[in-house]
């Protein structure tokens, strides 16, 4: 439990910083008093979603394989690997980049958007998207980090961005008052920060070098075998609030912008439970290679409390200020409907998203990423298209209700799984082609005691291993 506490909480304040940062930049938005603005956020953001959906799943592939090797006591192998996928990932989110630019208006268009709504939330991405290389490698680098145990590195990189963007929104967005592009010049800085940040971080741990151009395939065949499930499994989740945000476009840019302003309450109200998920996967990972079934089972439980426990203070808090939200976020009509019954009833359904988010971070660390692609998009599909459809006719607070629902029942069903799966590990499932490669390169290997010590001793092995 104090393990996990350690590296979510430091995570969670990283990510708390960027979330809050990022709904500061919507109340700046909100108060030049322009709705086509906020929709535009709302709009760009279910695109930006899909983008960062890639890069998660991307870094989840990582820390899985590279927390495995640690624990298991093959640092030159992590290290390997490591800068293999690190190149893969930069062309990748390059690609994505460029292309969510070059075809932003047909996107855009498809989720509903029109008129200034429309041409401001095409800028915003015109600037934003080919910078999405920078924040994807800054979150790999910071997985890396976690994978050897460093918490407050971890943590300083999104600390570091966060940072940087709450010095530049309120003097761009208002201080020169350039509106949407101020935010999207201060995101484009901010990513800036957490690619510097990420990569000192990561290199000072020895686990970047140069990479060897004959291992890449190898190595990203490898990772990709995490990674793609993983992506597939995080773009659910985006293409689900895509299909709801143009639902909501039906009922005006109050509706879109009052889910938008939703979508930030969550992200900094639960960026505990965000951090959780991320953490725990390098754990059960690193326990899973050095064979303590216990500790991964363990984690398991911790994990689950956690997210009770968060939940419901979340739940308290909100229900409090609610109405100081609906006044900072400047909303009315069904935008304000949408906050008071998001923080009053339906952020309850974020316990259920908090034990599918754990049950996938189980999934794709102990051997089963498919599971947690089938739960995703079930929950993007089964449990979003037809409670939204329905809930739909009953007005911009029908969508809301729906899509909470389909979240309980996709939630509940994974969990379940995910203690069957933990239940059924054994040891011999700690035997990848990890050892093969080992043997046939006659790699040295640090002892998992070693491996699994505290970050002083990790380091401190892994330098004299390599001298």
């Amino acid at each position: 439990m104090r393990h996990v506490m350690v590296m979510a909480g430091t995570g969670a304040i990283g990510l708390m910083a960027v979330f809050a940062v990022d709904l500061l930049n919507m109340i700046y938005i909100a108060h030049l008093g322009d709705p086509a603005l906020t929709a535009a956020i709302g709009f760009a953001s279910a695109i930006g979603g899909v983008q960062i959906a890639v890069s998660i799943g991307l870094t989840i592939g990582l820390g899985a394989c590279v927390g495995r090797e640690i624990g298991s006591g093959r640092f030159d192998v992590a290290q390997r690997v490591a800068s293999s996928f690190m190149t893969t990932t930069f062309v990748l989110t390059l690609l994505l980049g460029v292309a969510t630019a070059l075809f932003a208006d047909p996107i855009l268009r498809l989720l509903g958007a029109s008129g200034e709504a429309l041409t401001q939330a095409e800028r915003f991405l015109y600037i934003v998207s080919p910078f999405l290389p920078f924040v994807a490698l800054g979150m790999s680098s910071s997985a890396l980090m976690r994978s050897v145990g460093d918490a407050r590195r971890s943590m300083n990189v999104t600390l570091g961005g966060a940072i940087v963007a709450a010095i530049l929104d309120p003097a761009l967005i208002l201080g020169m008052h350039e509106g949407l592009t101020g935010a999207a010049i201060s995101s484009v800085l901010s990513r800036f920060a957490v690619l510097m940040l990420g990569m000192r971080g990561a290199g000072a741990h020895g686990l970047l070098r140069k990479p060897q151009l004959h291992a890449i395939p190898g190595d990203t065949k490898r990772v990709a075998s995490i990674a793609g499930p993983a992506i597939l499994t995080n773009l659910a989740t985006p293409v689900g609030s895509a299909y709801v945000t143009g639902n909501m476009a039906r009922f005006g840019l109050d509706a879109v912008g009052g889910q938008a302003s939703v979508e930030r309450i969550v992200v900094v109200a639960f960026a505990f439970v965000f951090a959780l998920t991320g953490a725990v996967g390098p754990i059960m990972a690193q326990n899973l290679g050095a064979k303590k079934l216990d500790r991964v089972r363990e984690v398991l439980r911790s994990s689950l409390t956690l997210v009770a426990l968060c939940v419901a203070t979340t739940w308290v808090v909100l229900a409090l200020i609610q109405n100081l939200l609906v006044a900072g976020f400047h909303a009315t009509g069904n935008g304000a409907t949408l906050i008071h019954l998001f923080c009053s009833w339906t952020v309850s359904s974020y316990l259920f998203v908090g034990m599918l988010f754990v049950a996938n971070s189980a999934f794709n660390n102990l051997g089963h990423p498919i599971y947690s692609t089938l739960f995703n998009w079930g929950r993007a599909t089964l449990g979003t298209i037809p409670f939204v459809t329905v809930g739909a006719r009953y007005g911009a607070a029908g969508v809301q209700i729906g899509q909470s629902l389909g979240c309980v029942l996709f939630g509940s069903l994974a969990v379940v799984v995910a203690f069957r799966v933990v239940a059924n590990l054994n040891v011999g499932q700690v035997t990848p082609e990890t050892d093969a490669i080992v043997a046939a390169s006659d790699v040295p290997t640090l002892s998992p005691e070693a491996a699994m010590a505290d970050l002083d001793a990790i380091e401190e092995a892994a330098l004299s291993e390599s001298k």
